[in-house]
């Protein structure tokens, strides 16, 4: 039947309708089986092609030691009139600088000298480098892995109560963590770290938080270092929050009707946290969403991030396969020496 349909259509037809015909034939199959990949179900191409054909690069991560640490134990408390309390944790001594009402555009022209003229490693490098441009200056040192909160306050004589409306000129409070020793200025990479933060006003009531955190290297470049999202499950219910007696209460309820689970499942089970498999444990970032969610196993199957579905570009492990095999040999010495002693 097909053959006397062919032999028909060539009577009646030119070749190059014929031509096209069995061109476009051609181009459909291989549309519907997936030989382009376009459009294809997953499930209709094999596990390896899936693999091959999915892969993003891995960007490339050089790891340095940041000896810089700065939080804000009480941002709810902070203010601008009242002040703010400010938790250093620096692996060195440093030096505590903060500038109150700080000129934005000074701030960044600053950073931009840190790259082309000059190395900020020091307080007075900032300062030259903005030009005075700030309200005052507060100054602590810190003591190797101090973590003794600091209180930054203006004046009363200031006579400052807000920065104007947003956009703004001026950042409210500026930290500069430097190294105190020039010794150790020669040991790290990272020199110093420059901390914007917002405090709470009359103007604008946002909560207390950093805005903004740049890591200054020594070699002339910064970088603006940046939040991880991780997956939501790392923390699991616990009864973590409640005095021992209530929680050692609530535990024996629990065991009596036979809902209590062992403490070593539920720790096993918090850390394996892969929002795919539940079963490996979150190592892979994904950039540029920089959501923190795969597991080494499932990185290599997505080409879009599974929580969010932004395209990846690029990821890097947050640890390389030596440490994990290290940190695996070193939870099974210390199980072994646990055993050794029950027994």
């Amino acid at each position: 039947m097909a053959a006397v349909f062919l032999v028909t259509l060539y009577e009646y037809s030119p070749l190059f309708y014929i031509t096209v015909v069995f061109v476009c034939f051609l181009v459909t199959s291989g549309l519907v089986l997936g030989w382009f990949g376009l459009g294809v179900p997953v499930i209709l191409r094999n596990s390896e092609e899936t693999e091959s054909s999915t892969r993003v690069l891995k960007k490339q991560m050089r790891q340095v030691k940041n000896p810089f640490g700065l939080e804000i134990p009480h941002p709810s408390a902070a203010s601008v009139t009242k002040g703010i309390t400010l938790t250093p944790d620096c692996l060195e001594d440093c030096i505590l600088t903060c500038y109150w009402g700080c000129s934005v555009q000074k701030l960044h022209e600053a950073l931009q000298k840190h790259v082309y003229c000059f190395r900020i490693k020091t307080p007075q490098a900032l300062e030259d480098a903005l030009y005075s441009e700030y309200l005052y200056r507060q100054q602590y040192f810190i003591k190797k892995k101090d973590k003794e909160e600091k209180y930054c306050q203006l004046p009363e004589d200031a006579q400052v109560v807000d920065f104007g409306p947003v956009p703004r000129s001026r950042y409210p409070l500026i930290a500069l963590l430097t190294l105190a020793d020039e010794e150790d200025r020669e040991i790290y990479d990272i020199i110093s770290m420059v901390a914007v933060i917002h405090i709470p006003d009359e103007s604008y009531r946002l909560s207390c938080r950093i805005l903004y955190q740049y890591l200054l290297l020594a070699q002339g470049q910064y970088h603006d270092l940046k939040q991880l999202f991780m997956s939501a499950n790392n923390t699991a219910p616990s009864l973590t929050g409640t005095p021992p007696d209530e929680a050692s209460t609530d535990r024996s309820l629990l065991e009596k009707v036979g809902l209590a689970e062992d403490e070593s499942e539920l720790h096993e089970e918090n850390s394996k946290d892969c929002v795919v498999c539940q079963n490996g444990t979150v190592n892979w970032v994904l950039l540029p969403c920089r959501h923190t969610c795969l597991c080494d196993a499932c990185v290599k199957y997505f080409q879009q991030c599974p929580m969010c579905r932004q395209f990846v570009q690029e990821s890097f492990p947050l640890c390389s396969k030596k440490e994990q095999d290290e940190d695996e040999s070193t939870q099974i010495f210390t199980l072994q020496n646990m055993t050794n002693e029950g027994q």
